[in-house]
């Protein structure tokens, strides 16, 4: 059975970049993480750093990610026509476009960073997937 190489799963935060928002953002979900709007950002991080299951799944991952804010993504991919409400977002390049891996419905039903590693799991497995060699 032949692979087809995946370049990699393009995970995109509801946040923008920088220290300033980050804070801000954090302060926010800890202390009301139901108005929190960024369900990717709470499932993969704590206060201060990476979730550590999250983290371990992500650095043994057959498959490579990259992990963006709303505004580095609209930079980095600016042919797509995103607008602000559609993240949450996992996008899966192949072949130098973008396909949607994982829906904002699903990220935000989502209650815990074992429910997004199992269904990263899932939906990779239902693809053929040539990894990065890891």
């Amino acid at each position: 059975m032949e692979s087809i190489r995946t370049d990699l799963l393009v995970f995109v935060y509801n946040a923008n970049s920088g220290f300033g928002n980050a804070l801000l953002d954090s302060v926010h979900k800890t202390l009301d993480p139901k108005s929190y709007n960024c369900n990717l950002c709470a499932i993969t991080f704590g206060f201060f750093s990476e979730n550590r299951k999250w983290k371990e799944f992500r650095q043994n991952s057959v498959v490579d990610m990259e992990f963006l804010h709303r505004d580095e993504f609209k930079k980095r991919y600016p042919e797509e026509k995103q607008n602000k409400e559609a993240f949450p977002q996992v996008f899966l390049l192949k072949a130098d476009k973008l396909q949607e891996f994982l829906s904002k419905g699903e990220i935000n039903a989502m209650k815990s960073q074992e429910d997004l590693i199992l269904t990263v799991e899932e939906k990779l497995g239902q693809i053929k997937v040539a990894g990065n060699g890891k």
